[in-house]
């Protein structure tokens, strides 16, 4: 393996190509050099899917911010899937499967503790019963069943519920888990902001948009928005069960060093500073789930913003200027469903660039004129 290197710098897009020799010395002539803009779950879990589904490729992770600052950092990390209105719903299953499967092997591996990913069990609860008993993800993870009325009795407010066993993935451990993948493979990350996608032609081939909500700029999409979210991180190491709301409002998710309360769900919010308010109310409300929480201690507040949109934008864009052209595979728009769906949609856009790769190693046929 090539030894990985880690750039910082505050230059402009003019001293970009100054660069170009020092990242691609001795590869060979016709290596793909894919630049990956966004170092959330999103952009390194593709960087990692890319280095080992493209054969002959240097990737590059560009970010102004990586772990522990993005937004995957404030994310709880648990596996239960969000519905996305525009997209079918077999393919949001492959893609849950695809990274439920993913995830289940490390957390059955020595490598569990390094990558922050383990096993949870719990309850979904609802205070009516819901159109959809069993939903598409039921046989994806493990044990689903109906729960009984003596665990309902728990939830005096609540008339129905569901048991089973998901995966937790603390991001805080998972992306630079994913980080030392990428350096391990040859790819090298630099910090620093990206204005605008042309900055990397022409020392870059393909470009792989992972920048959330980045790409109101980077891509002009005005159907990205953020949907403000914070959580609390409290010390109650008794609390060994996860519990969530139906409405995915309110839950109480334990991790490895502390439980995360939530939640808020607060649309066109680009407030990254804690609200009192809000941490009054979310410590009221999951009280009311676990009153054991009334003895909790150490709490911490967190602010995310996550990049909601109808749909992941997953597409090929071949951008134009001046004669010159520049291939960008767009994999953005996860909103608060990232971590469960993040290997399936990575696979999915790694196979887009392969196919960028394809198109810039075949020659273009001579006319016959």
């Amino acid at each position: 393996t090539r030894r990985a290197r880690h750039w910082e710098t505050r230059f402009g897009a003019r001293d970009f190509g100054g660069f170009q020799d020092c990242f691609f010395r001795d590869r060979p002539m016709d290596t793909a050099r894919i630049a990956v803009v966004g170092a959330g779950v999103v952009g390194l879990s593709t960087a990692v899917c890319i280095s080992k589904l493209v054969p002959r490729c240097s990737v590059a992770v560009i970010s102004d911010k990586f772990t522990p600052d993005t937004t995957s950092d404030v994310a709880a990390g648990m596996l239960i899937p969000h519905t996305y209105p525009d997209t079918p719903i077999h393919k949001q299953k492959q893609w849950f499967r695809e990274t439920f499967n993913h995830l289940f092997a490390i957390a059955n591996s020595a490598e569990a503790g390094d990558a922050g990913v383990h096993l949870v069990s719990g309850w979904q609860i609802f205070q009516s019963t819901p159109t959809e008993e069993v939903p598409f993800w039921a046989d994806v993870v493990l044990g689903f069943r109906k729960m009984t009325e003596a665990e309902l009795k728990k939830f005096p407010q609540y008339v129905f519920g569901q048991a089973f066993t998901t995966l937790k993935c603390e991001c805080p451990a998972y992306l630079p888990w994913l980080e030392k993948r990428i350096k391990g493979s040859g790819g090298w990350t630099l910090t620093r902001r990206i204005e605008d996608l042309w900055e990397l032609h022409p020392s870059f081939d393909i470009v792989v948009n992972c920048s959330g909500l980045g790409s109101r700029q980077l891509a002009g999409d005005s159907k990205i928005f953020p949907v403000r979210g914070q959580v609390l991180q409290v010390q109650a190491p008794w609390v060994e069960h996860f519990i969530r709301d139906g409405s995915g409002l309110t839950y109480i998710y334990p991790g490895t060093s502390h439980v995360t309360l939530g939640g808020t769900r607060q649309k066109g919010d680009w407030n990254l500073s804690p609200d009192a308010e809000n941490s009054r109310e979310i410590l009221s409300r999951c009280c009311a789930l676990e009153p054991s929480l009334h003895g909790t201690c150490n709490i911490r507040e967190k602010v995310g913003l996550r990049p909601y949109r109808p749909g992941v934008r997953l597409q090929t864009e071949l951008l134009a200027r001046g004669g010159q052209r520049l291939p960008v595979v767009h994999h953005y728009g996860h909103g608060s469903g990232g971590i469960s769906v993040h290997w399936g949609t990575a696979l999915e856009a790694a196979r887009l660039v392969s196919e960028c790769v394809h198109a810039l190693r075949t020659p273009i046929p001579k006319s016959k004129l």
